[in-house]
């Protein structure tokens, strides 16, 4: 069984990637925010982590270099889930430890693609 977590503040955002990831071998878990995230990460085994970049309190970019330093967490697969679509965004969120970058809106195709590479 594979598991997700998706870290969204927006709940709309999180609820699509919920429905289009959401199948008989996965389990889905949901964090609003940055410190939620970690909270489940330190209690829970993931396969991949679906994270926003842009959140209040703590961002994506700081979810994600938590994750890179902390030992108990390596290999974990980390995707962006973000509006930042432009060619140097992604090359910044790639160089900033991320394994994949997913452009909101996405397509279910899509979600499948990056999740399963």
């Amino acid at each position: 069984m594979q598991r997700i977590l998706v870290v969204d503040d927006n709940d709309v955002n999180r609820l699509l990637a919920v429905m289009s990831l959401g199948n008989a071998t996965r389990t889905i878990d949901e964090a609003p925010g940055g410190r939620q995230a970690l909270t489940l990460l330190a209690a829970n085994r993931y396969d991949c982590v679906l994270l926003d970049i842009s959140m209040p309190e703590m961002s994506g970019y700081e979810v994600c270099r938590r994750i890179r330093e902390d030992p108990s967490l390596a290999g974990l697969r980390v995707v962006a889930y973000t509006a930042h679509a432009l060619d140097s965004e992604h090359r910044k969120i790639l160089e900033s430890g991320f394994d994949g970058v997913l452009t909101k809106p996405v397509d279910i195709s899509a979600f499948e693609r990056i999740i399963t590479a």
